[in-house]
């Protein structure tokens, strides 16, 4: 059975969705350049609407969207989607949780072992003509208590791929956390307060809400080790970046690693001030395998929408 369907796709995204929404009778509108005045004007002649990081879904747009059943998102959050205004007019909202977790958790991961190790500082100063050999004294990350904030699908990974490195896991999360899960790995349930002061290292894996907005402040920071290091690859107004800055400034924390950032695209942040951060440019989705994976989730998807299977 096809459907006739169209569908515009507003981003750059992986052939794969193409492919998948084209076999089954789907007409695709490929415009991955275009603007936000564009979709207002176009809009209305669509049925779905695909977007992945570039584009962000308005109010203004929305109400233009008179025939729109479905907006996709190539993703994870769905913060560049007004879901107040689709929900209004009946729009089903979707993303591709699925899609980006083994690639974030790697990233993180990474993350943790070059900030153990001082790597990135370490290919500066090479770069630059000095041999820090002496100085780069790095820990090892066995032994070492990880802080996850949010236990969804990215958390649940990293839990797994740190406990692979002995890592002790301690969680906490607004949500009761899956019971198997923690006796996989040994997880530790704290409240937010607590795994602050116990661990080594904090990654965060929640969705950027009024009540997430900078959940790690200055008050929670100085509870923290004066080691402890933070990496955030949620989304940046998670941490108050101007009290990050002063902690490890300070001294009062270890490091911190970034992939969001509370303003993108971050150029001349002052954290890139300091040799006890590492910085990326919101990568965490960029692999090759999880744009795959997300391209065909979100197609998979939509047919089972249309087909009244979800």
């Amino acid at each position: 059975m096809g459907f006739d369907d169209s569908v515009l796709i507003c981003d750059e995204i992986d052939p794969i969705l193409n492919k998948i929404l084209e076999d089954n009778g789907l007409k695709i509108s490929y415009e991955p350049e275009i603007t936000p005045e564009q979709i207002i004007e176009k809009i209305s002649n669509f049925n779905i609407v695909i977007v992945r990081s570039r584009t962000t879904i308005t109010k203004e747009m929305i109400d233009k969207a008179d025939n729109c059943k479905i907006i996709a998102r190539v993703g994870v959050g769905l913060d560049n989607v007004d879901q107040v205004a689709a929900k209004a007019k009946n729009i089903r909202v979707i993303n591709a949780v699925e899609g980006a977790m083994n690639a974030v958790a790697e990233l993180v991961l990474g993350l943790m072992l070059s900030l153990a190790r001082q790597t990135a500082r370490g290919d500066r100063a090479i770069r630059n003509g000095q041999w820090l050999k002496k100085e780069l004294k790095g820990t090892e990350l066995r032994g070492k208590y990880l802080g996850i904030i949010g236990l969804g699908n990215i958390g649940k990974r990293l839990g797994r791929l740190a406990r692979a490195l002995n890592m002790n896991i301690i969680g906490y999360d607004v949500i009761p956390i899956d019971e198997e899960f923690s006796k996989e790995v040994g997880l530790m349930k704290a409240d937010l307060n607590t795994l602050l002061q116990s661990s080594d290292y904090v990654s965060i894996h929640v969705p950027l809400l009024d009540s997430t907005h900078h959940l790690l402040d200055a008050q929670k920071m100085s509870t923290m080790k004066n080691t402890a290091k933070i990496i955030n690859t949620s989304r940046g107004g998670v941490v108050d970046e101007d009290a990050l800055y002063d902690a490890l400034k300070n001294g009062k924390l270890g490091g911190a690693a970034l992939d969001v950032f509370e303003k993108e695209p971050a150029i001349g942040t002052k954290l890139a001030e300091l040799d006890n951060v590492i910085l990326t440019p919101h990568i965490g989705a960029q692999t090759k395998e999880a744009q795959s994976l997300a391209a065909n989730v979100i197609g998979e998807k939509i047919i089972q929408i249309l087909r009244g299977v979800i």
